[in-house]
Order: structure tokens, then sequence, then C-alpha cells
């Protein structure tokens, strides 16, 4: 069997990687916090028929080997944390972080954490995603509250009628040192795995955390232009592979053809 049909089977494999990948970019255009997704590939193992600097009968040696490609195959898709868009909403409970971090929420029994801070009270007052999952540390804001104030350094005020403080609270921001390795689990929800490391919380913008603000929301980094022209090279790239594969078939047929 010609190798060249494996190997175009395997970039048509990889490509179709590529626009999953790209489709579910452009679908989290306007999702609040959302992290574009890049899929990552390498070369396969290569069949060696002459290894480069051996020596011929003559007494020379061999200025460039032979070595005849496998194909390709995914090594990783990677979240992308760059920082998205910000828009002011007027919302008194939207938060966003600008820089590095994420709000702990609790999910279930498990700690989970977000960049998208669209947040919302239930019906004890706590504030939550629109999930219902609740921010941590839990905070509750008082039927009496009429404003809610965020500063940079997580600072959380509730003021009353007539400018009255009814209470004060702390948000803190969550880093990893390596925000690629975490799991995502959907709904603007991530995990911690051993490749994310530990999670270190402290208060926004210290130790390299972001800083905080209120009214305004994150938005998704996806760029559509890009994601467009990389959907329009993954085709192509598609259509290129399945040529190899047509190609390989037509030669494959022509010797089954051929008679004595």
């Amino acid at each position: 069997m010609m190798r060249s049909l494996w190997s175009g089977a395997t970039g048509m494999g990889a490509q179709q990687i590529q626009t999953d990948v790209t489709a579910n970019n452009l679908a989290n255009t306007s999702t609040t916090g959302f992290k574009k997704s890049r899929a990552h590939f390498e070369d396969l193992m290569y069949r060696t028929i002459k290894i480069a600097g051996q020596t011929t009968p003559g007494g020379g040696q061999v200025p460039t080997g032979i070595q005849i490609g496998m194909g390709v195959k995914p090594s990783g898709v990677k979240k992308v944390f760059t920082q998205g868009d910000y828009v002011e909403t007027g919302n008194q409970l939207d938060f966003a972080i600008q820089g590095q971090g994420f709000f702990r929420v609790i999910h279930g029994d498990a700690d989970m954490y977000t960049r998208a801070g669209n947040f919302t009270l239930d019906s004890d007052g706590y504030i939550t995603t629109p999930g219902g999952d609740r921010l941590q540390p839990e905070i509750s804001i008082p039927i009496e509250g009429t404003v809610v104030t965020l500063e940079s350094d997580g600072t959380l005020t509730v003021f009353g009628d007539g400018d009255e403080i009814l209470q004060t609270d702390n948000i803190l921001v969550t880093t990893f040192v390596n925000p690629a390795g975490l799991f995502a689990v959907g709904q603007n929800l991530f995990h911690e795995t051993e490749g994310s490391g530990d999670p270190v919380e402290g208060t926004p913008g210290e130790n390299g955390a972001g800083t905080t603000l209120n009214n305004y929301l994150e938005m998704s980094n996806v760029s559509v232009v890009e994601e467009m022209v990389s959907m329009i090279v993954g085709q192509r790239a598609y259509e290129a592979n399945s040529k190899t594969v047509q190609t390989a078939d037509s030669m494959l047929s022509t010797a089954n053809g051929l008679k004595r």
C-alpha cells in the first residue's frame, strides 16, 4: 500500500480537527469571557532509507539521507488566554479582571474558575453566575443595598440610601502558573489539573494577579477575521490532502491495470 494514502488521510484528519477548533471559536464570538483555542500538530515518524553522513562503498560520505514522512497527528489544543475587549454595561454586578486571574466559584461540590464576570443575585442575595454557582468567598448583598461598587484591589462596597455603607467585602482573584493547562468543562468554567499547577488565590493587583472592575464585562478574545482565514486555510489544506489520496489511488489503479 502506498504510504501517500495514509499520509494524505492523516492530513485530512488533522485539518478536520483544525476546522472543528475554528468552528467552536467562531460559535463563541459573543460568549462573555471566552478564550479561543488553537490546535497544534506534529509530524509522525519517518521511514529512513539512507542516513546522512554514512560512508559510501567508494569511500565518500552521503551528504543527505533519505527519509520519507508518514504524516501528521494532533499534539494538543491549547487555550489562548489573551485579554478580550471590555464592554461597559452599566450593570453594577458585572465584574471584569484586567490582567491574569480568574474568579473562583463553587459548582456542585467542586471549585471552578471563570473569566466571565456576568454575575447576578440568587434568592438569598448571594452573588452567583447565571448558572447559579456562587462566587467564592461567598458574598451576600443586603436587600437594602442600592449601589454596589468594586475597587481595583477587589474591595466591594454596598451602599444604602443616603450613601450609607452597609457592607464591605473583598473579592479575590485566583492565578495559575500555566492557565493553558486548565480543563474546560463548559458554562465558562475551568477546573485545575496537574498541568495547570495549584491555584494561588490573592488580592487583585498583587503578585501578578489582575485588578478588578465593575460595570464592565470582558468579552471573547476571538477575532472573526483570523478565524475565517484559518477556516479557509484549513479547507484548502483538506482539499490538497484529499487530492493526494486521489492521486495515490489513481497510481494504484494504473499499476493494477498493467498487463504482461
